[in-house]
């Protein structure tokens, strides 16, 4: 968000890391210092609530015939009458969350793993304050969410660094931040418990690690974001696993052929967890055929 030069940079630097990881043969996670883990969970990136609740049964069975053990759902609900609602009084809001998690965790068991996005507390006419988002996360609080993710709008430090300190909940967020000044008016201030940095847009893996190292020197933890093709998503991949503090890889799920085709075999998961990238570079091939396929 803070200027576009930063997200073409990014571009350039990912394919210069992917030049130098093909010439010597090396996956890109070895270059950036080393895979420091030798697994991570890896959660399917769910978008909206969909309901009624079977509906919403179903996109998580859905996800768990892919594999997946972890899932992020949205606030509020999406109907196919009422389309997207989220509520705006503070009490209806917190009593519909708590029944939403209660309702997953009935369905999925204890060891599922659970994250809520808050989509930056935003609906078409309203914007959640710190106040509605701590009821929120005070209800939630007994349904074990892995994290909490932007419950307020991106541009609040300070109500986030509120927010941390008032919730038991990890709040997470930090997806829309570029470069790494702009990610130091968050840190500085413990406004997210764990960061959320996409190496595709945010001005470059350098960038990623950068913030990455800042997180950790003050305890706190990342997980990747990433929403985008094959190339976006390993970059994410490679960086989440040079980073000691990660502990949790974005990944969109039942992905199309922008994603599988790149990709090939590189990006591999199993029994829910994603594995190291062996592969050199990023692990992505962009082929000619490819390129025709898909002209856009």
């Amino acid at each position: 968000r803070v200027g576009l030069g930063a997200s073409v940079l990014s571009g350039i630097e990912a394919a210069l890391w992917d030049l130098k990881g093909k010439a010597e043969g090396r996956p890109v996670c070895e270059l950036l210092g080393g895979a420091v883990h030798t697994s991570l969970p890896g959660y399917a990136t769910g978008g909206p609530s969909n309901y009624p609740p079977d509906r919403l049964a179903e996109k998580i069975e859905f996800y768990q015939s892919l594999g997946f053990a972890a899932v992020k759902l949205g606030v509020g609900s999406l109907t196919a009458e009422h389309g997207y609602v989220l509520a705006t009084d503070p009490g209806k809001a917190a009593d519909f969350e708590a029944a939403k998690l209660e309702f997953v965790r009935s369905l999925a068991g204890a060891d599922f793993k659970v994250m809520l996005d808050g989509h930056m507390g935003n609906n078409s006419s309203h914007t959640w304050d710190v106040a509605t988002a701590a009821g929120v996360a005070r209800a939630c609080e007994p349904f074990d969410l892995f994290f909490f993710e932007e419950p307020l709008h991106y541009t609040d430090p300070w109500g986030y660094a509120e927010l941390c300190r008032e919730s038991s909940l990890p709040i997470a967020g930090g997806e829309c931040l570029t470069a790494a000044y702009e990610w130091q008016v968050f840190i500085e201030r413990d406004a997210f418990d764990i960061g959320q940095p996409d190496a595709a847009f945010m001005g470059g893996l350098g960038e990623f690690m950068k913030v990455a190292r800042l997180f950790a020197e003050r305890d706190r933890k990342i997980a990747t974001h990433s929403w985008g093709a094959g190339g976006g998503l390993m970059q994410n991949v490679h960086c989440g696993f040079a980073c000691a503090n990660t502990v949790i890889l974005e990944i969109p799920a039942a992905y199309g052929p922008l994603h599988s085709e790149i990709m090939g075999d590189s990006f591999a998961m199993k029994d829910g967890v994603v594995l190291p990238p062996t592969t050199p570079g990023l692990g992505i091939e962009l082929s000619d055929e490819v390129k025709e396929r898909y002209a856009f």
